[in-house]
């Protein structure tokens, strides 16, 4: 019995020290490192355009990593680049690797970094579904940033010959709006009737309401809306670190996604991650993860996770083409 007495007193005096415990760490605050590859908060930067690939991202890391928490801004690439280099964020997505003086501006201030393309982006051109031209060529696209060509009628005999054409991009100041400029005004000013709308979102809603408007907008943002982003997380999870084969998703029916022709080209083709792959659609540009965080801490965790093989095989559900393709993809809707 009296065994039994000294165990029980033994016990409530090892529950009395563990409270005490918990309660000295309570007071003092938890003293684990506040940030690591897979715990702790991160700020990090990505140009507005790449929106709907990076929510996705987020959601699957946070849901793997519980304790982790990554609170994304996304503005232009020029203020997320700024931002990098007078030590604000640690993590940036943009259109573009660093250049040679960019690289050799950060080691002047001491900052370490890292750099990986994740994804070859699409720029994907979408009417209203009013809209019955087939087909655009290069040339007709160089003609209406020009401002040569300013109504519908000029491009091709439509029922929208007389209606101006208004072309819709997201914020001025974005990685796409940059590539567009270099791409067919050689990097001059746009003629009178192209506008920058506030988002990516506001462009799709503008295509979808005005019969004359023509924007332009990453591929994953037409293909966001669609089933695959509506399966819940955990089915999601479970699905991408077991499927090896990932089917590729058709373009929402909301807009009127319009096939564009290469210059060598005699049919236009649609922003398929084939015709991606392939090089037959013309406008694609690359998406980069440049992190300049130490080794060990959450940027540096997430940008680990961006370019692995789940990281991978979320973008590839986006629409658009992961850098380093992990799975083989199948289902491709034409």
């Amino acid at each position: 019995m009296r065994s039994i007495a000294m165990k029980k007193t033994t016990n409530i005096l090892i529950a009395a020290l563990l409270l005490l415990s918990l309660a000295v760490m309570s007071s003092c605050g938890d003293r684990r490192p506040k940030s690591t590859s897979t715990r702790g908060l991160a700020r990090i930067m990505c140009d507005e355009s790449f929106q709907s690939v990076l929510e996705q991202e987020i959601a699957v890391f946070e849901y793997q990593y519980p304790e982790a928490s990554i609170m994304p801004e996304y503005i232009n690439e020029h203020d997320a680049l700024d931002s990098l280099f007078h030590n604000k964020v640690d993590l940036i997505i943009i259109s573009h690797d660093l250049t040679p003086e960019q690289k050799k501006s950060l080691k002047k201030i001491g900052r370490g970094y890292r750099t990986r393309m994740i994804a070859v982006d699409a720029i994907a051109i979408i009417v209203n579904k009013q809209n019955d031209i087939d087909e655009l060529s290069m040339d007709d696209l160089r003609d209406i940033f020009s401002g040569k060509v300013i109504r519908w009628g000029e491009v091709f005999p439509t029922k929208l010959k007389n209606d101006t054409i208004k072309v819709m991009f997201d914020g001025s100041g974005t990685g796409l709006v940059h590539y567009m400029k270099e791409k067919f005004v050689n990097g001059g000013q746009f003629g009178p009737n192209v506008y920058a709308r506030g988002s990516s979102a506001d462009v799709f809603k503008a295509v979808e309401e005005y019969k004359n408007v023509i924007g332009f907008i990453g591929v994953s943002w037409i293909t966001s809306d669609l089933k695959s982003a509506e399966i819940p997380i955990a089915e999601k999870y479970e699905e991408l670190k077991t499927k090896n084969e990932v089917s590729v998703i058709d373009f929402t029916d909301r807009i009127k996604v319009m096939p564009l022709r290469g210059d060598d080209k005699v049919q236009g083709v649609k922003p398929y991650q084939a015709h991606i792959s392939s090089g037959e659609y013309p406008l694609v540009r690359t998406i980069w993860a440049i992190d300049a965080s130490y080794n060990g801490m959450l940027d540096h965790g997430f940008f680990t996770f961006l370019t692995g093989v789940i990281g991978q095989k979320i973008i590839l559900q986006t629409g658009i083409l992961p850098a380093a393709e992990p799975v083989r993809t199948v289902e491709i809707v034409q």
